[in-house]
């Protein structure tokens, strides 16, 4: 049994050092800095977009232990994703995996370098699961969660497996309480985006709203019990433009209907940008039928 353990934290030493070497630090915060993850070795790092209090005036610590100043490409606050460039440093990216592989249970590690050394702490997978939305609003999947403890600092870091894989991104920000990874799916096609276009396109129609339940004879009419009753209705916004106003319900958006906030979420995505639907509503106890061009969110 000794030589059981000794073996395994010789692994788990191994494959600290191996991810560790994509592993770096990042200072744009007034408090400890945080960890950011070598996407590429042209220079290209992914963090959390949470750890960025400012656009300007970041530096980045690599492995090697010299600081190098970087810009920022873009940021996507929905996802908790953010995509850094740097310039020298002698940048190794490390080996990324997709989460298919693993099962609830399984060993992960995470890894972090808020001070000039690596850090690490090892824990199970929680729990998986199918995509699902943040709440500001971001499409992140599938769902995975771990029991690692997310000490200060830790935030942009890696998920690693027993192989020394990253397996995406880890942060203390989408929810809070939770240990989330924003798996590798997710964090290929938003760093993407971000390279492309500085930017994550994102429907808005410019409302707040809450879920409400339909009175009976509606509800058997549009064969759904709730809602989205408007509680705010912005100036001059795409909703405003195509007449909504405080009070209406939106039952539906494209022929698709919507009960909760989730739903409508996930009916503006980036594609819808500029797009002319067509949007349910009920208002004064009647159904009604407009048509609304969406925004992008700002």
């Amino acid at each position: 049994m000794t030589q059981v353990l000794k073996n395994l934290s010789n692994a788990l030493a191994a494959t600290v050092e191996t991810a560790g070497s994509g592993v770096v630090r990042v200072e744009a915060r007034r408090r400890l800095p945080a960890s950011g993850i070598v996407w590429s070795s042209d220079g290209v790092v992914i963090t959390a977009h949470h750890v960025l209090e400012h656009d300007e005036n970041i530096t980045v610590g690599t492995p090697g232990g010299v600081t190098v100043p970087a810009t920022l490409v873009g940021r996507d606050p929905t996802t908790d994703l953010a995509v850094l460039r740097v310039e020298g440093g002698d940048l190794t990216s490390p080996t990324w995996a997709e989460p298919e592989s693993l099962s609830v249970g399984h060993l992960v590690l995470g890894l972090g370098r808020p001070g000039q050394t690596v850090q690490a702490t090892l824990g199970i997978v929680s729990a998986l699961g199918e995509g699902w939305r943040t709440p500001a609003g971001g499409r992140v999947e599938p769902y995975l969660q771990t029991d690692l403890v997310m000490y200060p600092g830790f935030s942009g870091g890696p998920l690693v497996d027993v192989n020394g894989a990253v397996l995406g991104l880890n942060t203390s920000a989408l929810l809070r309480g939770i240990s989330l990874t924003v798996p590798t799916t997710t964090v290929r096609q938003v760093v993407e985006t971000l390279l492309a276009h500085g930017r994550v396109r994102r429907g808005y129609l410019g409302v707040g709203a809450q879920p409400v339940r339909l009175p009976g004879p509606l509800a058997d009419q549009l064969g759904q019990e709730t809602g989205l009753l408007l509680v705010s209705v912005e100036p001059e916004g795409p909703a405003d433009n195509a007449g909504l106003t405080l009070g209406d319900t939106i039952v539906a958006l494209d022929g698709q209907p919507v009960r909760h906030m989730d739903e409508l979420l996930a009916l503006l995505g980036g594609d819808r940008v500029g797009a002319s639907l067509p949007i349910r509503i009920v208002r004064g106890g009647q159904v009604q039928e407009l048509t609304v061009t969406i925004g992008e969110r700002p």
